[in-house]
């Protein structure tokens, strides 16, 4: 899936993770960050034999501080977020406003996290967890991150809001070829969820997604429309596009005769009638050519709402 929500690097339909799947996604964390650790401490061991005893004291924490405290830290910065036991459950960290975390959230996650979860064995986080509404821990609530989903069960695909009426067809022209399908996913994510964003952050990813949509389908952002309006529209022009290539461009309409009844319908003779004549063979249905819409709707089949 493509992260271009924020225009920086993440997905806007995202769920906060709880409890289970957050200890657990720790627990890997932790059971590769002690054998990492023993690992260093042997081979620190081996190559300081003939150091006094101070010395190999202060190489011991040195390397508690850079295995156990550093390395997570490290992994959160240059992974956006996404550590081995996260990468393993589908787990992400990110700040409160949908962004991808730098050094300085990493950094104050860590340090919280050596006394939160190191010293007292979790039980600190597992508490504020349990009260937060989102399932944070205190490092994400000093930090200003939280830990989403990013694997979502797939479900019935959320209603997208149509264009105003005025704008349908205005988009007809545009190359929507070289558009990728995490950008057209992000696009009906945004559009599906702006109702329940910050107005300024509704504003702000709607003007990055028209900048970015613009810039590849090669045409400008209109002056006169918000961004969100030009987003719908498009995706509302290719919706129209598919429904051509899957439905044709005209519509149905059982044929009807001169008399409102169906073509080549004959009524059945009178059985009292004794000049009766056997009924003729119905006639088959005209069917009307694929390729003359009617005139009373569009060409793609779809009205959207006024």
């Amino acid at each position: 899936m493509s992260e271009l929500v924020t225009g920086e690097a993440v997905a806007l339909e995202l769920r906060p993770a709880k409890l289970p799947s957050r200890a657990l996604a720790v627990l890997l964390d932790l059971g590769v960050a002690v054998v990492a650790y023993v690992v260093v401490s042997i081979a620190v061991l081996m190559a300081t034999a003939s150091l006094d005893e101070a010395a190999q004291v202060a190489l011991s924490i040195a390397t508690f501080l850079l295995v156990l405290v550093g390395g997570p830290i490290a992994v959160e910065t240059l992974s956006h977020g996404r550590s081995l036991g996260k990468l393993a459950l589908g787990l992400r960290v990110v700040r409160d406003d949908g962004g991808p975390i730098r050094f300085r959230h990493a950094l104050v996650r860590g340090a919280v996290g050596v006394v939160e979860i190191l010293l007292t064995f979790g039980v600190i986080a597992c508490i504020a967890s349990l009260v937060s509404a989102r399932g944070r821990r205190l490092g994400d609530v000093f930090a200003g991150t939280l830990v989403v989903r990013e694997r979502i069960p797939a479900g019935r695909a959320a209603f997208v809001p149509p264009p105003p009426p005025w704008l349908a067809g205005r988009f007809a022209g545009l190359d929507l070829s070289a558009v990728p399908d995490g950008l057209w996913l992000a696009v009906r994510q945004y559009l599906t969820r702006m109702g329940q964003l910050d107005s300024q952050v509704s504003l702000g990813m709607a003007q990055r997604l028209a900048v970015d949509l613009a810039a590849r389908t090669g045409a400008s952002v209109p002056q006169d429309l918000p961004a969100a309006a030009f987003l719908a529209a498009v995706v509302h022009e290719r919706q129209s596009r598919e429904a051509r290539q899957a439905f044709g461009a005209g519509g149905f309409a059982p044929p009807v005769g001169a008399a409102g009844a169906p073509a080549g319908y004959q009524p059945p003779a009178s059985p009292t009638s004794s000049t009766a004549q056997p009924p003729a063979p119905l006639a088959p249905p005209a069917v009307p050519p694929r390729d003359e819409p009617s005139a009373d709707r569009p060409a793609t089949g779809f009205a959207p709402p006024a």
